[in-house]
């Protein structure tokens, strides 16, 4: 599909919806490649949804299904993602994860992770046993671990300044606090009508709209056209919380710490940021709307908390742990329904020429930013 450069005087080649680390990502690529890129972003600052509530792992890629988006783009993101953060000197590190088992059954799925992982194209992948498990984190309890070398830690917010200030030096343009109201097929693509400060009303001309609007994602899909009820398409908000050591307490780990995963979600599980600061979470909450989301973080959830972290911290105490923040991420799969992949598509087969719909995009959607960058150039011509 070509990228409709004529599109007016006023208009732009490539609109992107949404300036979190997804929407800057493409927008960088696109523009590098020579496209007119405009950015809309309905927040005053950029990488103040999803993003600035992300765990900021950088995952190796061992838990998605072979094949699936999740899984390729996450393996071919992760080393996109380290060169890009070596070239800009934005800060990131391979720290590594333990994956930890404690009996039988879960050293079972451990097996089952190391041999899809592997099939995955994930590299340094070790199984482990407990006395190394006990040299590499002396304090953590497990009969035996996967040891994931590859798995690491990156500042998000400098990473999207980055891939901001790439975009921008080739030509992307910027605005802030601009909410899309409505999409129109046009014979050059798209028109669209956002409301600007002040509840004014611009008209912007775009030849194609690459929807990465994180939660607001499956709205934006909507307002093209596209029936996301039918496609499987609408988002379910689901909420995860976080804890933090509280203050004076002395515990320190050299690697991130998992448990198998559960159904949901990856367990509570222990990272680390570039300070060395602890925290554990997420939980996993379906919520009911979004309109007016809320980010406490319940207090009283601390004892249930400690429980979960003594499975590899066996002295862990609900004095220990603190709130510390909450991020709601865009599921396609409700509770108890199987893997659902990412949407990364170009939507003509649906009745929408010139429409790139970037949903679902949950956990592994920073490690893979920049392979779904790639992947969405395809349908510009790059």
């Amino acid at each position: 599909m070509d990228a409709r450069a004529n599109v007016s005087e006023s208009g732009f080649e490539v609109v992107v919806i949404g300036a979190g680390v997804i929407g800057l990502a493409i927008a960088s690529t696109l523009s590098k490649a020579g496209r007119s890129v405009l950015i809309l972003e309905r927040e005053p600052r950029i990488a103040s949804g999803m993003t600035s509530r992300n765990s900021e792992v950088v995952h190796a890629g061992l838990y998605y299904p072979t094949a699936s988006l999740k899984a390729e783009l996450c393996v071919a993101g992760r080393e996109l993602l380290y060169s890009w953060c070596a070239e800009k000197r934005v800060g990131a590190r391979r720290v590594g994860k333990l994956i930890v088992a404690n009996g039988e059954s879960e050293e079972g799925v451990l097996d089952r992770l190391l041999l899809q992982g592997t099939q995955n194209g994930v590299a340094g992948l070790e199984r482990i046993d407990r006395r190394e498990v006990l040299r590499l984190e002396p304090a953590v309890h497990a009969s035996s671990a996967l040891h994931s070398r590859e798995t690491g830690i990156v500042d998000g917010q400098a990473l999207c300044l980055s891939l901001l200030a790439a975009a921008e030096s080739s030509g992307a343009v910027l605005l802030l606090e601009r909410s899309v109201r409505s999409l129109a097929p046009r014979s050059f693509g798209w028109q669209i009508e956002v409301a600007s400060p002040g509840d004014e009303t611009e008209s912007i001309d775009a030849g194609i709209v690459i929807d990465a609007a994180g939660l607001d994602a499956d709205r934006i899909a909507a307002l093209a056209g596209l029936d996301v009820e039918g496609l499987g398409w609408r988002q379910l908000p689901c909420k995860g919380d976080y804890f933090s050591m509280a203050p004076g307490t002395k515990r320190s780990l050299d690697h991130l710490i998992y448990p198998v995963p559960e159904p949901g979600g990856l367990g509570i599980h222990s990272t680390v940021d570039l300070a060395g600061r602890l925290r554990f979470g997420p939980d996993v909450e379906y919520v009911e709307s979004i309109e007016k989301p809320d980010f406490e973080v319940d207090p009283s959830k601390a004892a249930g908390f400690a429980e979960s972290i003594r499975r590899y911290l066996p002295d862990m105490t609900e004095a220990e742990l603190v709130p510390d923040y909450a991020g709601i991420r865009p599921k396609l799969a409700g509770p108890g329904e199987s893997f659902r992949d990412f949407v990364v598509e170009e939507a003509t087969a649906h009745g929408a020429a010139g429409f790139v719909a970037c949903l679902g995009i949950e956990s592994p959607g920073l490690t893979a930013a920049l392979a779904i960058a790639e992947r969405v150039a395809l349908w510009s011509s790059v």
